[in-house]
């Protein structure tokens, strides 16, 4: 993120509080649920020195209903998000293209994204850009998973267990079922 301002907003959703944060280039971090609204801004500006809470422009509004639909099990689209990338580097921006073509519903692993960049050797280096992601779920994170399909490397707030209920919310995984139940 290149620009000196990042604007600022949070918003509830099904889940809790998410925001987003944009510059005049596109969106440059968004926030997974968070408890409270200001858990989430506090989130969502962590590092910014200078930061403006305003409203969201229709644009980015329609992308805050995206994911308030994300997070209430409905089908959500961020296609023409236009996003800011200029604080990532060239592999990171390859990798959250590769996660951002992962359909709903779907999942795929560390090695998946690595191989379709051209060398599955890099799946670790793949895991670290996912975790350095400014932007969930507008790249959706939390669709790839472990080698073994274990849920593993999700470190927003709710770790793996979030990671789980936006899976199961998108029918990528079944719902749990009771023992004895």
């Amino acid at each position: 993120m290149t620009s000196d301002i990042l604007n600022a907003n949070v918003f509830r959703t099904a889940l809790g509080w998410c925001g987003l944060g944009w510059t005049d280039r596109g969106v440059a971090r968004a926030s997974l649920p968070e408890a409270t609204a200001e858990a989430a801004f506090s989130r969502l500006t962590h590092g910014c020195a200078h930061i403006l809470t305003v409203d969201l422009p229709d644009e980015l509004a329609a992308i805050a209903d995206g994911i308030r639909a994300l997070m209430a099990g409905e089908d959500a689209s961020f296609d023409g998000a236009k996003l800011d990338m200029s604080a990532q580097n060239s592999f990171e921006r390859r990798v959250y293209a590769a996660c951002r073509a992962i359909p709903r519903g779907q999942a795929c692993t560390y090695g998946d994204i690595a191989y379709k960049l051209g060398d599955r050797s890099l799946a670790r280096s793949v895991g670290v850009a996912l975790g350095r992601n400014p932007v969930p779920p507008i790249v959706p994170c939390h669709r790839v998973l472990g080698a073994d399909g274990r849920m593993v490397g999700f470190s927003a707030t709710g770790g793996v267990q979030l990671k789980r209920r936006l899976l199961t919310l998108e029918g990528a995984i079944p719902e749990q079922q009771e023992m004895f139940g």
